[in-house]
């Protein structure tokens, strides 16, 4: 198998440009270990000679590059491929009956995929990565959005690339977008998140392994929770509150994208007056088709033009939150 490894490694230095030692640490593999598990993989169901049997057929640069990643390490005793684990049958099963003898003619027994259409479930195929991936995941999963509409873990992840996509800040939010596309339409817009310039990423505020307990699969309980993260400058408590955010903050805000600045789901005086129509001033209820009237109370700030406080007063004299 070492010598595998290193012929394997040796492509993808090729392909990607990258020196042995980055590429991949070798721990040498005794002889008498390897015919220890040839021994054992013959009676269990297992090919002979591991890895080596499969690269004979599958040696391509989608596979090799498995060598360099963390579950290629044979340095690390968690992975597949540490001395004396099971290699690509770890996760893709037994392959004795794919690799054993057949005669002429017939078709080789089907190995197990991580993909659509593969013969194993999502469930069956989801339950290989749990089997090591149970911290990652938590017990949140198990009735997380992505959980009960059947995702599999590959639709997000792949294990056999250098760098997984959606564990990479600049990737990341392709691969949600590949379901989550409204949102994508969102983060587009005049005003957004920093997440298409990667300042932030989807993960940032969503988690998408344990959110049962969450709306929106959010990292945190409630929403506004999550915008304190960042926004703690809001969180009050203040002496003279406004009611909507202490409520919520997307009573306001679109929390993807808006063309409105701030990211607010209306512009003011029209938002303002969304709840403040009819009381105090100014009475008329501001529309798109009579703003060409309009005076100081819809030009610059609008309503922030004395009601600068929007979020919360602290001020001895700030019940209008103009202080």
């Amino acid at each position: 198998m070492l010598d595998t490894i290193k012929k394997n490694v040796k492509k993808v230095m090729a392909w990607t440009g990258v020196g042995f030692a980055a590429a991949v640490l070798i721990a040498p593999v005794s002889h008498a270990q390897t015919r220890e598990a040839d021994s054992e993989s013959a009676e269990s169901g297992y090919s002979r000679r591991g890895a080596d049997t499969c690269l004979a057929c599958h040696d391509d640069r989608h596979i090799n590059t498995i060598f360099l990643t963390p579950h290629g390490n044979p340095n690390d005793a968690r992975t597949p491929f540490a001395p004396g684990q099971l290699q690509c049958e770890a996760c893709h099963g037994p392959g004795g009956a794919h690799t054993g003898r057949r005669d002429r003619g017939e078709s080789r027994v089907p190995m197990p995929l991580f993909a659509k259409g593969s013969s194993a479930s999502v469930e069956e195929q989801n339950a290989v990565c749990a089997g090591c991936h149970t911290q990652q995941l938590g017990h949140g999963w198990f009735g997380s959005v992505h959980e009960t509409e059947g995702r599999a873990c590959v639709e997000c992840h792949n294990v056999h690339a250098e760098q997984d996509p959606v564990l990479s800040r600049n990737n990341q939010a392709e691969v949600c977008y590949t379901c989550h596309q409204e949102q994508e339409a969102q983060f587009e817009k005049a005003y957004a998140h920093p997440v298409r310039f990667g300042s932030m990423t989807c993960s940032s505020c969503h988690n998408p392994h344990d959110s049962a307990a969450a709306e929106g699969s959010l990292n945190r309980v409630t929403l506004n929770q999550q915008c304190y993260e960042c926004h703690a400058e809001f969180r009050g408590p203040f002496v003279w509150e406004h009611a909507p955010v202490s409520e919520d903050c997307s009573l306001c805000h679109d929390p993807h994208g808006s063309n409105h600045p701030a990211l607010l789901v209306k512009r003011p005086p029209l938002l303002c007056q969304s709840c403040h129509s009819q009381a105090g001033h100014p009475s008329v209820l501001y529309t798109e088709r009579s703003v060409e009237n309009a005076n100081i109370n819809v030009v610059a700030g609008s309503c922030l033009n004395c009601h600068a406080q929007v979020h919360g007063s602290n001020h001895p004299s700030g019940p209008k939150l103009s202080r």
